[in-house]
């Protein structure tokens, strides 16, 4: 072959002899492009700038305007700064892995002497620094599978010995050289040198334990975090935002506020405090008067099923390891012999509500007039998760979803989808949420149902998001996620930006074609035959747990008015006015306002300090002036001054800011 044909994203062609590199292009297109060159797209794989073009091809050169990519590759590099620091710094030193992350990197050392502590990241970030200013150039070599073993087991890399042992044979297998004196084994791509780094833009975060290839039976590692950006702006806001993430966070707001606990004695599940469940109380009340006005019907079902309930419907197979399984026997009491017999048939508690809303459906027949059915479920479910993997009342074992499932006819899928996504941006508004994200997850490869059913399900729910009153701005947000829908449906996700930035997953709605066909539900058409229903699944909240602890973040415990636990102190000056305080809680409770007194002899400043804690938004400041002419001083939350207020007019202020947005309109 003498020249490869290599077409750029503007449609012209190059001609260029085997072996130019994307470099080699980038110059002579022009100074400005090599310079902002950092890496290539050939024919849509992410390759190092400097690797040999071998093919004709399609060629997109990367800068770092291509953020995603510039932040994988710059991420990347550090990681394998990080494990040359570390080796040069502690000689002996075995690496293992160390991959990019959502926002930095890791690597996991088997160090020789002791393990590392957040003491020895300074002089390792120092060891980076001068790495980078060294401008090392970083080099891929194609190796064998034997050379990389001989390589590992000569340097005493037993980790990496073992693993590359395990590679398959027929695999292109890269290194990386960082100038000529070190290497790590790695797929890549990488920067061309570590001087395109920047120096300023990278942290050493902690270091913690980690378990070779993770599994507990292995040798403990010690496994060193960092976080890598682009430029320092980005890791200054970075930086900022765990900050504000670390005041913010729900279990330190959940203790000041005294809204639950947890505890070892039942592990992932939450003790909600009286202060906590009025939180509960409201959010679930609310979503409960939404559904109701969108025709929902409430039902609850049971919390153990039998094991071939779940056979039936898929989730045995395919979602077991999430389960907790219950043997259907009444255990041994006495102190010989086991406790199970191991003969008994099985149960689970169920880990969704889907298959029980199948139950009712099929209780009847159904006409195609009924439909569509809208079955809602406050469901308190299980999952197994590992011990591990909880994380305050984010990720627990048991939780509540605002669940529902909607069995609809062909031609009202997309109109149903439509109505939820409407319902959705208004609950998530009325919440304080205005800025989200809508995700199309598409087939997984492991999946139920023919290629034209999936076909069909995606293209219903992309139509009935660009048919939905969501602004523009949500909809040109809007993306695809190849290979991330469930096993039985493609599904659409709602990923809500909170008030420092990040984002989480909440809401969801699936359109199911198999659950049906598996669990026989049916309903009889106008042509007087029976048809399978679609059965849509929805959540808005997600489940209620995790949606409490993004609302304590998400306002850092202020909550609005109509949520807060306790909506109002009245705190007394003297003791000649607590008769009035009392009187003035009376009337506020009559009128709907949670409130509180506090007639303790302590200072008034004492008290605004202790009540802005607690973030309880208004605190009436009450003496005997106040007491004589039947007014209070109302103080805001976060406000420094204070408002004179007959008590009519505060009682009635507070009632209607303390009222839910769904009531008001």
């Amino acid at each position: 072959m003498d020249t490869l044909s290599i077409t750029l994203p503007d449609g012209s062609v190059r001609n260029v002899a085997p072996g130019t590199t994307p470099a080699d292009i980038a110059a002579a297109i022009g100074p400005g492009l090599a310079k902002a060159a950092i890496a290539a797209r050939v024919d849509g794989e992410l390759r190092d700038i400097m690797r040999p073009l071998d093919r004709d091809a399609r060629l997109a050169l990367v800068t770092q305007r291509d953020e995603a990519d510039a932040l994988e590759l710059a991420r990347h590099d550090f990681a394998h700064l990080l494990a040359e620091a570390v080796q040069n710094l502690f000689p002996g030193t075995q690496i293992t892995f160390g991959p990019a992350t959502d926002d930095g990197f890791y690597y996991d050392f088997a160090p020789k002497d002791r393990p590392f502590t957040d003491e020895d990241l300074p002089a390792i970030e120092a060891e980076m620094r001068r790495l980078i200013a060294a401008d090392k150039p970083l080099r891929r070599e194609v190796w064998t599978r034997e050379q990389l073993i001989a390589r590992w087991r000569e340097q005493g890399e037993t980790f990496k010995a073992e693993w590359a042992a395990e590679l398959p044979e027929n695999e292109e297998l890269t290194v990386y050289w960082s100038g000529g004196d070190w290497l790590d084994m790695c797929r890549g791509p990488h920067l061309a040198s570590t001087g395109k780094l920047d120096p300023a833009a990278f942290k050493l975060t902690r270091v913690s334990g980690a378990y070779w290839r993770g599994d507990q039976k292995n040798a403990m590692l010690s496994r060193i975090y960092g976080t890598g950006w682009l430029n320092k702006k980005q890791l200054d806001q970075h930086l900022f935002r765990l900050e504000e993430a670390a005041k913010r966070d729900h279990r330190k707001i959940g203790a000041e506020m005294d809204l639950f606990h947890l505890q070892s004695e039942a592990q992932g599940s939450v003790f909600w405090h009286p202060n906590g469940f009025v939180l509960w109380r409201q959010l679930e009340a609310y979503m409960r008067r939404r559904l109701d006005a969108a025709d929902y019907a409430e039902v609850k079902t049971p919390q153990l099923m039998d094991a071939r309930q779940w056979e039936q419907s898929g989730h045995w197979g395919k979602y077991r390891e999430n389960m907790f399984v219950v043997p259907d026997e009444v255990p041994n009491t006495e102190d010989e012999g086991a406790v199970l017999s191991g003969d008994a048939d099985l149960m689970a508690l169920k880990p969704m509500n889907c298959p029980a809303h199948v139950l009712i459906f099929k209780q009847g027949i159904k006409s195609y007039r009924d439909l569509p059915i809208r079955m809602a479920e406050f469901g308190c479910c299980h999952r197994n998760e590992a011990h591990g993997a909880l994380h305050g009342i984010m990720r627990v074992r048991q939780f509540t979803q605002d669940d529902a499932h909607i069995f609809v006819r062909e031609d009202q899928l997309v109109e149903e989808v439509r109505k939820f996504c409407e319902l959705l941006d208004s609950v998530y508004a009325d919440l304080g949420f205005t800025d989200y994200a809508v995700k199309l997850a598409l087939r997984p490869e492991k999946r139920f149902g023919s290629d034209d059913m999936w076909d069909q399900a995606e293209a219903e729910l992309r139509e009935a998001v660009m048919s939905s009153s969501l602004s523009d701005a949500i909809k040109d947000k809007f993306e695809e996620l190849p290979g991330e829908g469930a096993f039985y449906a493609p599904k659409l996700e709602f990923h809500l930006t909170d008030a420092i930035g990040r984002t989480w997953q909440v809401g969801t709605i699936q359109s199911d074609r198999v659950l049906p066909e598996r669990l026989d539900a049916s309903y009889v058409a106008e042509d007087g035959q029976r048809h399978r229903p679609i059965m849509l699944h929805r959540a808005i909240l997600g489940t209620f747990e995790r949606f409490i602890g993004i609302l304590i973040e998400h306002h850092a415990g202020r909550f609005p008015a109509w949520l807060a636990p306790v909506q109002a102190v009245v705190a007394t000056i003297v003791s000649d006015a607590d008769d009035y305080a009392l009187q003035v809680a009376a009337d506020l409770r009559k009128a709907g306002i949670r409130v509180e007194t506090d007639l303790r002899n302590e200072k008034i400043n004492y008290k605004v300090r202790e009540h802005s804690l607690a973030k309880v938004p208004n605190l009436l400041v009450v003496g005997k002036r106040e007491a004589d002419e039947g007014t209070v001083a109302l103080r805001r939350l976060g406000s420094q001054g204070q408002e004179m207020l007959t008590l009519s007019a505060a009682i009635e202020m507070l009632r209607f800011e303390g009222t839910a947005p769904d009531l008001k309109r």
